[in-house]
C-alpha cells in the first residue's frame, strides 16, 4: 500500500489559503492540487506491506506521544528543484518550534524504517505542494504572490496515516483516505 505520514492543517486554514489562490489560480494554467489534499509530509511510505503495518501503527504512535503540539501557520512558498525550472509549486509551513517539527519528521521516518519500511532519504522541507507542472516554469512571480499570504495560526497536534490510492480521485488524481491518526502530546504526558 503507497501512503505517508502527514499533518492536516484544518478546514478554516485551507479555506484561507484557498480563498488566497482563488482568483489567481486561473491565471495561468498549472496542474493545481485539490485544497483538501493540502497536507505537510512528515515520511513518505511508497510500498507498506500488510505485515508491516500494525508494527507501523504502533511505532507512529510512540513517535508521535514523544513531541509536544506546535503552533502552525502558512506563510510564503517556494519551488522545486528551484525557481528557474520549477516543477512543484509550494506554500511554507511555519512553526513555532521548528526544532520539535524536525524531530517529529525524524520520527515519523525512523519508526517506518524500524518497521521495515523503505523511506526516502532527502532533506525534510516543511511545505504543502500547491501545483504540479508538465514542464518546468520561471515561477519567481508565482513566489512573489506566495510571499504576501500569511494564513491564520493553528496548533499542530496530531499527524495522520494517510493511504495514497493513485488514480482513485477526480480527474484521475490520487485519492487520500486517513487509516490512523496520533495525538502529539509531549514527554511530560508520558508515564514513567
Amino acid at each position: 500500500m503507497r501512503m505517508f505520514v502527514a499533518a492536516i492543517p484544518p478546514p478554516e486554514v485551507v479555506e484561507d489559503l484557498e480563498e488566497f489562490l482563488s482568483v489567481r489560480r486561473e491565471a495561468e494554467s498549472l496542474r493545481w492540487t485539490l485544497p483538501d489534499q493540502w497536507h505537510l509530509t512528515l515520511a513518505f511510505l511508497a510500498d507498506v506491506p500488510d505485515r508491516a503495518y500494525d508494527d507501523l501503527v504502533a511505532r507512529l504512535e510512540r513517535a508521535a506521544r514523544k513531541r509536544h503540539p506546535m503552533t502552525a501557520t502558512i506563510a510564503g512558498g517556494g519551488a522545486f528543484p528551484h525557481p528557474g525550472r520549477a516543477k512543484v509549486l509550494w506554500a511554507g509551513v511555519e512553526v513555532d518550534d521548528p526544532v520539535e517539527l524536525s524531530r517529529l519528521a525524524t520520527g515519523c521516518r525512523a519508526a517506518a524504517s524500524k518497521a521495515g519500511i523503505e523511506v526516502p532519504g532527502e532533506k525534510f522541507k516543511a511545505h504543502l505542494t500547491l501545483a504540479r507542472m508538465r514542464h518546468p516554469i520561471e515561477a519567481t512571480r508565482w513566489l512573489r504572490v506566495l510571499d504576501a499570504y500569511r494564513g491564520p495560526a493553528y496548533a499542530l497536534d496530531e499527524v495522520a496515516l494517510v493511504a495514497s490510492h493513485l488514480g482513485e480521485g477526480p480527474r484521475r488524481r490520487p485519492r487520500y483516505e486517513v487509516h490512523e491518526t496520533f495525538r502529539l502530546i509531549g514527554k511530560s504526558a508520558l508515564p514513567d
